[in-house]
């Protein structure tokens, strides 16, 4: 039995309305509705434009194959990565042709060294994918200053951070294209879904004709990267990229309109939690917690073994599934020791010695919108045998 699981639901009535108003017009693919959806979430986080795609996998990859074909970004071009993230923040920069540089984590953080990053900068080196892991903000006043210094692109992956904040700024708007998750397990839930934000008007054209079939019939008349003819039946089947189906549903976008307003509420209680985490597991000398920068919108809480518990993650783990708490490793752990690193051109910069220590020592508990107080004194109650 789950007695601490590691999302929560955070639909109400509003929510299965709005998916039966949907259904009753018999329109489910993407159209008005998703526009909508579109407008207000840019207007939320402050970006001109936003694109709502099928996953926030899609959304990485729609913005990295707009770089590309917007000529950004390059074949044999090398991207600066963390070691620690979700397998598809890596995945499009592979498929396009790029070279991964792999730089270490602050063990602290758990987002990249900013340290370590100047000295993997190379003459191939054209961006930064900076990711905000487990809803922590990047320390991005250094890494802005890195990037204007050697005219790189900053992109952001914010899929595991939507409502954190830098410097009073949402995360997932200092890129020039950000990436958004609403996943079921995430801050906003919309079933499936992604969105990519950015201000540049001709990546935003890029993207919304690479989400569907790399058609011209969703770009305006004004488009950055194509003259549209008014030949609409002509336009509504013309291709000039090669895109893909990526489209969301409008069942989803109804969903999101309606989990926006809810979106202060669920990160304000999500904080809650993790402050009450730090009272129960901060200055502990064998379990750490995640450092938080800027304004974290607590994803999920990280906890690393450390001193006489180093190597012991089967025993703890095994004891917290025997007690129904669920557990996960804290993302893909040190992702170049997944097999799959066999099919990529990368490189890796000095050592991951901190993406090592996770990967071995490190495991993920669950945050949510509702009050985990009782949560976390349980879990704290089975820990404490072995934290004191």
């Amino acid at each position: 039995m789950i007695k601490y699981p590691l999302s929560d639901d955070t639909w109400g009535p509003e929510e299965i309305e709005a998916v039966q108003k949907v259904l009753a017009t018999k329109k489910f693919t993407m159209g008005a509705i998703t526009k909508k959806f579109e407008k207000q979430f840019a207007e939320y986080f402050g970006s001109k434009y936003a694109v709502m795609v099928n996953s926030g996998s899609s959304a990485n990859l729609i913005a990295i194959a707009a770089l590309c074909y917007s000529g950004k970004l390059a074949k044999g071009d090398e991207v600066i990565v963390p070691a620690v993230s979700w397998s598809t923040t890596y995945y499009p920069l592979h498929q396009y042709g790029l070279k991964l540089i792999f730089v270490d984590i602050d063990i602290n953080t758990l987002n990249i060294d900013i340290e370590q990053i100047e000295g993997a900068i190379s003459s191939k080196t054209k961006a930064i994918f900076a990711v905000n892991l487990l809803g922590n903000p990047n320390d991005f006043n250094p890494i802005t200053e890195i990037c204007n210094k050697y005219n790189l692109l900053l992109i952001e992956d914010n899929c595991e951070a939507m409502g954190a904040k830098y410097n009073g700024i949402y995360t997932g708007t200092f890129g020039i294209i950000g990436t958004f998750s609403t996943f079921y397990s995430h801050h906003i839930c919309t079933m499936e879904g992604g969105i990519a934000v950015t201000d540049d008007e001709e990546l935003y054209h890029y993207m919304l004709s690479l989400r569907a079939h790399g058609w011209t019939r969703d770009l305006p008349r004004n488009s950055k990267i194509y003259e549209k003819s008014n030949n609409a039946f002509y336009e509504s089947f013309n291709f000039i990229l090669p895109g893909y189906n990526l489209r969301p549903l409008e069942i989803e976008a109804a969903i999101g309109i309606k989990q926006i307003d809810k979106i202060d509420e669920i990160i304000k209680t999500r904080r809650i939690n993790a402050s009450y985490l730090k009272n129960v597991f901060g200055n502990r000398q064998n379990i750490k917690i995640q450092k938080e920068i800027g304004e974290s919108s607590w994803f999920g809480f990280a906890l690393i073994l450390a001193n006489e518990l180093e190597g012991k993650r089967n025993l703890i783990i095994e004891e917290l599934m025997n007690n129904g708490i669920e557990v996960r490793p804290i993302v893909t752990g040190n992702f170049t020791r997944n097999p799959v690193i066999r099919y990529f051109d990368y490189g890796i910069y000095d050592k991951l010695k901190n993406a090592d220590n996770i990967h071995e020592n490190g495991f993920f508990i669950g945050n949510n919108s509702t009050d985990l107080k009782e949560n976390l004194d349980y879990l704290y109650n089975i820990l404490i045998v072995y934290i004191t």
